[in-house]
């Protein structure tokens, strides 16, 4: 067991680390410092991310450029309605000249993966990435593939358009970590965009300054974070809140929030408040901690009612209400 100077160090080294991985993705992505934090905390929680958002907005380069400076293979998947699970997982091939059958890996083996319009595609082509993403495994035939760590899965929706859209169940969405959602940049932010872009030098490319090796051990040392009781409840007490409104203290709310939050949420905000105190270079986790994931934790958790939508609120106005009424330890 690790002594607490030597956990502290152990922090600070991590923190320095990852911050040199945000520095080369700075060098190509403008604008979207929150999102790739999110990622960051996304793949030391061993967790996957949901992101909604406008075409447009560097999603594509957000996750393809943290995968090239943390040393990691990226692979991108574009659900369309014609899609078959075997896109996306693989399949097996029959050579009929000697009778037998070969495996052709799909898309999903890789570390870093892009699902770009998960919605786009039928259920059971979104069930076969989402069974690889919980079990971190792939069955073609009779064998049986691990999938390789680091494994994160940043699917992609278009808030827009919604024709001919195939909307995730909620027990498919309960199982990422976070959902985010991505906005314009400032003005200033995309003017540096066409610099960076459209001028006369070439875009700038990331280099690797971590591997997948460094990824696996900062995992080991998000274990090592120590969480106190009182930070365990404060969380729990917030699930529960999105749960039973009323007995939480919030009446007003009960007739708008059909579902709550799973024991998967009150799981996700530990773990992610323990990765979010190692960024932050410290050995404990606080309910500060807690507090800075849970929109990103709930927002597609909490299903609301009929009267939600007629009253123009939405899940993240409703966890707002939750987060300021929830007493902080």
């Amino acid at each position: 067991m690790a002594t607490t100077a030597e956990a502290v160090a152990d922090g600070a080294a991590i923190k320095e680390r990852f911050d040199a991985v945000r520095a080369e993705v700075g060098k190509v992505l403008v604008g979207q410092e929150e999102l790739v934090d999110r990622l960051l905390l996304a793949l030391l929680a061993d967790g996957h991310v949901l992101l909604e958002g406008v075409p447009g907005l560097a999603k594509t380069l957000a996750i393809s450029t943290l995968a090239a400076a943390i040393d990691c293979r990226f692979s991108r998947i574009q659900f369309t309605p014609d899609m078959l699970p075997g896109d996306v997982t693989g399949t097996q091939i029959f050579n009929p000249r000697e009778g037998t059958y070969s495996v052709r890996k799909g898309p999903v083996f890789g570390n870093l993966v892009l699902a770009d319009e998960i919605n786009r595609a039928p259920a059971k082509v979104q069930s076969a990435l989402l069974e690889a993403m919980q079990e971190r495994q792939v069955t073609l035939g009779e064998e049986t593939f691990a999938l390789t760590a680091p494994f994160l899965v940043m699917a992609t929706q278009n808030p827009i358009e919604q024709e001919g859209t195939y909307p995730l169940p909620e027990a498919q969405l309960d199982r990422f970590m976070m959902k985010l959602r991505v906005g314009y940049l400032s003005r200033d932010d995309e003017v540096r965009v066409i610099d960076r872009m459209a001028g006369a030098v070439a875009a700038p490319r990331a280099s690797a300054v971590l591997s997948g090796a460094d990824i696996l051990q900062a995992r080991e040392a998000v274990r090592q974070v120590f969480v106190d009781d009182k930070v365990k409840r404060y969380a729990v007490e917030l699930v529960a809140a999105t749960r039973e409104p009323a007995a939480a203290g919030l009446p007003a709310l009960a007739n708008l929030i059909e579902y709550g939050a799973s024991v998967r949420g009150s799981l996700s905000l530990v773990q992610l408040a323990k990765t979010h105190a190692l960024l932050a270079g410290r050995n404990y986790a606080s309910p500060h901690d807690v507090k800075t994931v849970a929109p990103d934790v709930l927002r597609h958790r909490i299903v609301t009612t009929y009267e939600a939508e007629a009253e123009g609120r939405d899940a993240d106005s409703l966890a707002d209400d939750i987060l300021g009424h929830v007493e902080v330890p």
